[in-house]
């Protein structure tokens, strides 16, 4: 796979995790409302894949050796992976109850996010447990915010 592509697929598919599931945790902790975090989620798949989109756009295009078809197929895999990686979320909040509903995805997302870091870091010839933990603990740490700054904003404005 080029490299251009592969850029954009782990960018979208890092981000795609991480706000997803921060933007989840945070609304279901702030609001326990099913329509607004599908909302939540509609709203990250579409503006924040466009805006980092652009961002590895500008940032490809300031690199020197970096072509046109390259910045271009970096742009278009970033939006699409992170786009369609999203989305995937609103299963769970479909399907179940909101609660197991944001446990699955928090399961789902750090799964995924594993398999990239595992696939990265063999890649990279580095150690794969450090590359797993350093990720996951990123994401932890998001989710666990997230969740707190949920409830902050429900106790303080509710």
């Amino acid at each position: 796979m080029r490299s251009s592509i592969e850029t954009g697929i782990s960018f979208g598919l890092t981000s795609g995790i991480i706000t997803t599931l921060g933007l989840m945790v945070g609304l279901n902790a702030g609001t326990g409302s099913q329509l607004i975090v599908i909302g939540g989620i509609l709203t990250i798949a579409i503006a924040d894949a466009f805006s980092d989109a652009l961002g590895i756009h500008v940032s490809q295009e300031s690199e020197d050796h970096t072509t046109s078809k390259e910045v271009w197929e970096s742009t278009f895999s970033t939006f699409g992976t992170k786009f369609c990686f999203a989305l995937t979320f609103l299963i769970p909040v479909i399907l179940f109850e909101l609660g197991m509903a944001i446990v699955i995805s928090v399961i789902w997302g750090l799964a995924i996010l594993g398999i990239l870091s595992y696939k990265i870091a063999k890649q990279q010839k580095e150690k794969v447990w450090k590359a797993v933990v350093e990720h996951m603990t990123i994401a932890l740490i998001v989710i666990f915010i997230t969740h707190y700054i949920g409830l902050w904003i429900a106790s303080t404005f509710a």
